[in-house]
């Protein structure tokens, strides 16, 4: 029952009925018994007002005392209680708002504490990933130093080893930059209309040189029925595909490896599928790939490091693109990436 509720039937009760009733009294019946039932009502009055405010006392004092209460856990820090009031009036009402505050608190500590766990995992991992390229260029200078490299074949072969351990270094660098601005929302993306084909057709040509490079072999197939435009980052886009290569490249398990970039049209979509024959990920391990630092090998060595950061990217950069993107895999047979780009699809002018 609502608080005004019960205070009009306080009112109703203590004032009103004791009044009427002995005005009516004082018409109906001789001045003795008059004087009696005024004593009567008296009592009467006394009665219920004590009643009345009891129960008013009662209802408002049971709320105060667990809000009280739960203010005190919150104050503590201890946001693992329940606020329980299901009375329908005003108490009952602030208890529920302060029972969803609760769990937004609840929630946000949660997400807070996920966040900072993550936070550390993401140095964690940098720093250690960090540590094998520097230790490695650090122990081919002192080569160069000791004057180990003799040789120019061996001055050339120590030098092509740094710098390329410096690129490693740099790759984790900017992987780390570009978190923090997906993180904070702000990665600046410049949107640009252009031909899928065209477009996919140029990144095919680039990562056939760079896997021909590294000793991969690289097939590209366009199975586009029309030459549809796309709106993308161009450079976002590129690092989608990157991404998705190198993650392919760490895990490759097979001489030669083999890597299969496929370019369809799917309707109001274009599909972009991107095949290797690597060591496959299990069943167990597919839907969380893209979760930010879940890694399906929990080694850490050279040859399988990373942040875990590369595929929660890749997600976040295609999803911003408005599109989607999953995987599916066999055991020792590889795995498939597979995504999907909105096509630009023109409005038309009303004459």
């Amino acid at each position: 029952m609502k608080l005004k509720t019960r205070l009009f039937i306080t009112f109703v009760s203590v004032m009103i009925l004791p009044t009427i009733f002995t005005t009516v009294a004082m018409y109906t019946m001789d001045p003795k018994q008059v004087g009696e039932m005024q004593q009567m009502f008296l009592f009467i009055i006394f009665v219920t007002a004590a009643f009345l405010i009891f129960w008013i006392y009662r209802a408002v004092s049971v709320p105060l005392q667990k809000l009280q209460e739960a203010a005190r856990n919150i104050k503590e820090g201890n946001l693992d209680f329940e606020l329980k009031y299901e009375a329908d009036d005003e108490f009952g009402q602030i208890c529920r708002d302060f029972e969803e505050m609760r769990q937004h608190l609840k929630m946000n500590a949660e997400e807070k504490l996920q966040y900072d766990r993550e936070n550390k995992e993401l140095i964690s991992n940098i720093s250690h990933d960090l540590k094998t390229p520097i230790t490695a260029i650090k122990g081919y200078v002192e080569g160069i130093m000791d004057g180990v490299a003799d040789t120019p074949e061996k001055m050339d072969r120590y030098i092509k080893t740094i710098y390329n351990k410096a690129n490693e270094m740099n790759i984790l660098i900017n992987e780390l930059t570009l978190y923090s601005k997906i993180d904070t929302n702000r990665i600046p993306y410049n949107f640009t209309t252009i031909s899928a084909k065209n477009y996919f057709d140029d990144c095919a040509e680039d990562l056939s040189m760079e896997l021909e490079s590294k000793g991969t072999m690289f097939w590209y197939h366009n199975e586009m029925t029309e030459d549809s435009k796309i709106i993308v980052d161009t450079e976002q886009m590129r690092r989608v595909i990157s991404n998705i290569i190198n993650n392919s490249l760490k895990y490759m398990d097979k001489q030669p490896g083999k890597i299969e970039m496929t370019l369809k049209d799917v309707g109001d979509f274009v599909q972009v599928e991107i095949k290797d024959n690597g060591k496959g990920i299990e069943a167990k391990d597919l839907p969380r790939i893209f979760e930010r630092f879940y890694r399906t090998d929990a080694s850490r060595n050279s040859s399988k490091g990373g942040s875990g950061i590369g595929l929660s990217i890749v997600k976040k950069i295609v999803e911003e693109h408005g599109g989607n993107i999953w995987a599916t895999s066999k055991i020792g047979e590889g795995t498939t990436m597979c995504f999907v780009v909105r096509k630009y699809q023109e409005v038309p002018i009303d004459e």
